[in-house]
C-alpha cells in the first residue's frame, strides 16, 4: 500500500485531507484530553489520506476591517499531534507552520527535530508585507532543505489572489524550485479563479518543461451568516450571487455542503481533463456538532466524487 509520501511523490491524484484547527490554548490538560478523544473517535472513522493540523497567527495585520470572531490562541499544532494524537491516531499529520511566528533558532531547531523522519509541513507566509518576521519565506526553505530535506513540504496557493494579481501560478513554480511537493488552497468559493489557476498553471508548465504537482483544494461548510463575513474577512473570494444564495437560503449549512461539493466535483473533473492531480482538503473549523458534522458528510461525498471519478 502506498504511503502519503508515495503518493505525493508520484503525484497522485484524489489525495483527502481533513483540516482542523487544533485547541485553544487556554485549555487545561484535563480538557485538551477530551478535545482530543473526541478528535481521534471522529478521525479514525475516516478514509483519508492524511490530516492537517493549522498553525493560526492573528491577520489583523492585513485589513484595517474589524475581524468578526476575536482572535485566540491554539495549540502549536506540532505539540498538539506529539502530545495527544501521536500514538491512538492511526492517520498520517501535516501540520502547518506558520514561518513568521518564530525566531531563527526556533525554527532551526524545531527543524532539526524532525530531521530523518517521515514528516510532512506545509510552510505559510506572513499574512501581509505590514507583518513583522523573523525569517522570511527563502530563509526558511534554505534551512528547511539544509537541516530536514527528506520532510515532504507543502505550499500555499490562493486562487483568488491569481484573479487579481494573475501570477499565483509564477508563485506555485518558484516554491517547487524551493522544494516545494504539493500545493493546498485557501477555502474556494470562487470557481472561476480557480480554474484560471489551473489553465496557467498547466500551459507555464508545458511551455517551460516544468514539473506539476498535487493541487488540493480547501473546500469548507459555512453555518451562519457570521461565518461567511469571516470567511469573507479571511480574503476569501465568495462572488456575490453565491453569497446570496446562500444568505438566502433555508439552511445556510446545507446549502454551503451543496456548493461546495459541486465546486471540488467541477474542479477535480476539470483539472483531472489536464492531466493536473487534483485533491481535496475538507476544512472543518467549527465547534459546533451541526458543523463538524456537515463537514463529514461533505467529506465522505467528496471522497464518493474521487473514487467514482
Amino acid at each position: 500500500m502506498l504511503t502519503l509520501t508515495d503518493k505525493i511523490r508520484q503525484k497522485k491524484g484524489g489525495l483527502l485531507f481533513y483540516g482542523l484547527t487544533p485547541p485553544k490554548a487556554k485549555h487545561t490538560k484535563e480538557e485538551l484530553e477530551i478535545i482530543a478523544a473526541k478528535h481521534i473517535e471522529r478521525l479514525n472513522g475516516l478514509d483519508i489520506d492524511g490530516l492537517i493540523l493549522y498553525d493560526i497567527q492573528d491577520e489583523a495585520d492585513r485589513t484595517d476591517e474589524k475581524r468578526p470572531f476575536p482572535f485566540m490562541e491554539t495549540l502549536d499544532p506540532c505539540d498538539y499531534a506529539k502530545n495527544y494524537l501521536d500514538a491512538p491516531l492511526h492517520i498520517p499529520v501535516i501540520v502547518y507552520k506558520a514561518v513568521g511566528k518564530y525566531d531563527k533558532d526556533e525554527f532551526k531547531s524545531w527543524l532539526s527535530a524532525r530531521a530523518n523522519k517521515d514528516f510532512h509541513t506545509v510552510f505559510v507566509g506572513a499574512a501581509s508585507k505590514e507583518t513583522k518576521v523573523s525569517i522570511r519565506m527563502r530563509e526558511a526553505y534554505a534551512l528547511k532543505k539544509e537541516l530536514c530535506n527528506d520532510a515532504i513540504l507543502g505550499g500555499i496557493m490562493i486562487p483568488e489572489r491569481h484573479s487579481v494579481k494573475h501570477d499565483e501560478h509564477l508563485r506555485v513554480f518558484d516554491k517547487i524550485d524551493n522544494g516545494c511537493e504539493f500545493f493546498v488552497s485557501q477555502c474556494v468559493y470562487n470557481l472561476m479563479a480557480a480554474k484560471k489557476f489551473l489553465d496557467d498553471y498547466l500551459a507555464y508548465a508545458k511551455k517551460y518543461n516544468k514539473p506539476i504537482v498535487p493541487i488540493i483544494f480547501t473546500v469548507t461548510p459555512c453555518g451562519s451568516a457570521k461565518t461567511l463575513d469571516f470567511m469573507k474577512w479571511l480574503g476569501i473570494s465568495i462572488p456575490l450571487h453565491l453569497e446570496e444564495r446562500l444568505k438566502n437560503s433555508e439552511n445556510i449549512l446545507e446549502e454551503s455542503v451543496k456548493l461546495s461539493r459541486d465546486i471540488f466535483e467541477i474542479l477535480y473533473f476539470y483539472g483531472k481533463g489536464k492531466g493536473i492531480p487534483i485533491g481535496c482538503n475538507v476544512e472543518s473549523v467549527a465547534i459546533r456538532k451541526e458543523e463538524i458534522d456537515a463537514s463529514i458528510k461533505l467529506l465522505h461525498e467528496i471522497k464518493s466524487i474521487i473514487d467514482n471519478g
